[in-house]
């Protein structure tokens, strides 16, 4: 892996690059390209740097998810879909390469074309691209998929769309978008977006299907079998019409992806140990060195892989609903995360083996820095200064307990921040103002026994300051319509980020979240420092200035305590079968081939 040192310098150039590119005309129809600077691979390059250009293809890998689905149809709010659909069955026009922050390369598009400021992007698709079912893609296809997407798809696509000013055919494998407002990052954003097939939903209702239309689209995989609630199966199609695309090459070599679906993690990890998963990403490190010692472990015939990245850590933990009254002070939330035995909760669960996210881009560079705000990242905040919180500009760090049980000094604070919002103990019960006990609802989405077994500690915490929450355990389809509609005090939270934020940061934390249901804004925030801090990140032309304002907005994301974290994962730890193999040299996005097989190949020894 590269050091830190050269990854935030060569993070640095590219974007200070982005200055002197702004002052060029429009460029030229090429193969690829980068937020920031150039890409950094040449028009002819012959794989992506971590794809086996050489892998053979055949075997299967077999995975395991905990819960079920009712949809095959991942582009709509409605339904649970198993959530790989998104990115094994479905193809954009341009595709990523994890070993950059964030350039694209032709996938469907053969080129890419920007005006000189990037308000408006062409693409040109490649005269071979097809659907699985042997039609050609075509422009009326992709320009139904970005409005049917952008008008009554899951919301995450709306933001793109309402920043589209016009979009229209430009030649017979042509389109252009052209953007009513200035963000460089949507050149990229519109790269991005899956392609359907129009034909196949005509006369449908697109937001209302379900499980029992299979999709036809451009992927190497097709959906060749599955069980609601049970299993997935897709298979490499033969006739896959992007296998010579350089994009491609070394990726899409197993014949077959199997998801199967358990009721929660135990069945699931005795599943893999009988040999019915052959793959399983363990997130709990003192399992993964007491609890992988199974036979076939012992035999070789399944070994132990851990990946590095080189990503920020982003935020996992227990988010805090503020449209709810239970957490609309900050002082509550405060006295939630010194009730939150992190230390003993970390020794009981890991061995203390798990280092614990302290912000939401910290391991990078774009984390925010040890004690007061200083310099540009304090200039950025200040305007703010009346609407951030304690922390925000003089400093902040995680409380921290002393490792006991008891969490003694810890639950004082606690109880000292319940009294400053107006809570008093009667009768050993924390009592609200108007006299009714404090109380609020936990809901969980059942299969997920490691988070059961924090919040039961987190409970026997509480419970120590006269607080007893309602813990609910549901059915992944109603707690998906439940987090879609925010429907919940506190609930399990993750959200990855990369180092490169741009505009999925309002999907995850902007203002319109509030209101609007399906959103990420799970806590239901809406900061003017966040919204204003969000615009320099996507306008900015210097490194000092792109760096700066993550930095604050780390700030104002932390200090919000909207969130208790827990663990980060700085590693991937998969258990795999001996045949199943990976390429030696990993991305900056290490985990991401953790979690995608996309370039994982199968080889007998």
């Amino acid at each position: 892996m590269r050091s830190d040192f050269f990854h935030q310098w060569r993070l640095g150039a590219a974007i200070l690059a982005l200055a002197l590119s702004a002052q060029s005309g429009a460029a030229d129809p090429q193969h690829g390209i980068a937020m920031y600077g150039d890409p950094e691979l040449p028009p002819d390059f012959v794989s992506l740097p971590y794809a086996n250009p050489d892998a053979p293809t055949g075997g299967r890998i077999v995975t395991g998810e905990v819960g079920g689905f009712d949809s095959l149809n991942p582009h709509i709010p409605k339904g649970s879909t198993p959530w790989q659909l998104r990115f094994l069955a479905y193809e954009s026009l341009m595709g990523r390469n994890w070993d950059e922050p964030f350039t694209l390369y032709g996938l469907l598009a053969e080129s890419i074309e920007v005006g000189p400021g990037r308000e408006w992007v062409e693409f040109v698709l490649r005269e071979e691209a097809a659907f699985s079912d042997g039609t050609p893609l075509t422009v009326e296809d992709v320009m139904w998929s970005y409005e049917t997407l952008g008008t009554i798809g899951h919301p995450r696509y709306h933001g793109a769309w309402n920043k589209i000013a016009s979009m229209e055919k430009t030649g017979p494998r042509s389109v252009r978008f052209t953007f009513n407002e200035q963000d460089p990052e949507m050149a990229l954003l519109i790269g991005m977006r899956p392609i359907l097939k129009k034909a196949q939903w005509e006369g449908k209702d697109f937001a209302a299907s379900g499980i029992d239309e299979v999709p036809i689209t451009t992927a190497p995989y097709v959906i060749d079998d599955y069980e609601a609630g049970r299993f997935v199966s897709l298979r490499r199609d033969p006739e896959y019409w992007g296998r010579d695309v350089n994009f491609m090459r070394g990726q899409a070599n197993l014949d077959e992806i199997r998801l199967e679906f358990y009721g929660d993690g135990t069945a699931m990890f005795e599943a893999f140990k009988a040999g019915e998963l052959n793959s399983s990403r363990e997130f709990n490190a003192e399992k993964w060195e007491t609890q992988y010692d199974f036979p076939a472990i012992d035999s070789g015939d399944v070994v132990k892989s851990v990946l590095p990245h080189e990503r920020p850590s982003g935020i996992t933990g227990f988010v805090m609903n503020t449209r709810r009254e239970a957490f609309s002070d900050w002082r509550v939330r405060d006295a939630m995360l010194h009730a939150f035995n992190f230390e003993y909760i970390n020794e009981t669960m890991t061995g203390s083996k798990q280092p614990r996210i302290t912000s939401y881009f910290s391991n990078s560079v774009l984390g925010m820095q040890d004690g007061p705000a200083e310099g540009r990242v304090r200039d950025l905040l200040a305007p703010f200064a009346d609407t951030l919180l304690p922390g925000a500009l003089d400093g902040y760090t995680l409380p921290v307990s002393d490792g006991t049980e008891r969490n003694r000094g810890n639950i004082r604070k606690a109880i000292s921040l319940m009294e400053e919002a107006g809570y008093t103990i009667e009768n050993g019960v924390m009592t609200r103002p108007d006299g009714r006990p404090y109380t609020f609802e936990i809901v969980l989405s059942q299969g997920s026994s490691e988070n059961e077994a924090i919040i039961d500690l987190f409970t026997q915490s509480l419970e120590r300051m006269g607080i007893t929450p309602t813990v609910t355990t549901i059915d992944s389809a109603q707690y998906q319509e439940r987090t879609n509609t925010y429907d919940f005090d506190m609930t399990y939270y993750r959200r990855g980020l990369s180092l490169s934020p741009g505009n999925e940061q309002k999907l995850y934390w902007g203002c319109d979240g509030v209101e609007a249901e399906g959103t990420r804004n799970w806590m239901g925030m809406c900061s003017p420092a966040a919204e204003e801090l969000i615009d320099t990140i996507l306008n900015s032309q210097s490194r000092d200035d792109f760096i700066a304002a993550t930095r604050a907005l780390d700030r104002v994301l932390t200090t919000g305590r909207y969130v208790i974290p827990i663990y980060q994962w700085n590693i991937s730890r998969i258990a795999h079968a001996k045949e199943l193999k990976y390429p030696e040299e990993l991305p900056i996005y290490g985990d991401w081939i953790g979690w995608q097989p996309d370039v994982w190949w199968w080889e007998e020894e």
